[in-house]
């Protein structure tokens, strides 16, 4: 399926590529530049979404949730399922997982990755 998004996505994915969060910066500098042998793009447009990181070549998707995201739990598992159903494979991880075990985290992602 070819990515599929509407201009009020795209310009919000652009603007969100330019305000990321500490947190989004610091995996983004452990995915960026084929470290982990694929490429990753961020703040990507998909569908009605913009996810945080994704590989489209292995259709694998990173996803970094907030304290905002235990409130959110319905919409996330909505956006997981619909991912899903497109043949994503989505990974979740907290921001504090990222600040605190960001080594684990990106050893997580790169067992994915060799799948």
């Amino acid at each position: 399926m070819r990515n599929v998004s509407n201009s009020e996505i795209t310009l919000n994915a652009r603007a969100l590529r330019k305000e990321m969060t500490d947190v989004e910066r610091l995996l983004w500098s452990r995915l960026r530049g084929e470290q982990l042998g694929v490429k990753f793009r961020r703040q990507h447009p998909f569908l009605n979404f913009v996810l945080d990181f994704v590989c489209l070549e292995l259709k694998l998707v990173i996803e970094l949730d907030g304290s905002q995201h235990a409130d959110a739990r319905s919409y996330d598992d909505y956006r997981t399922r619909h991912l899903n159903e497109a043949g994503y494979v989505v990974l979740r991880f907290w921001n504090n997982q990222v600040i605190e075990e960001l080594e684990n985290v990106v050893e997580e992602i790169y067992r994915q990755v060799q799948l």
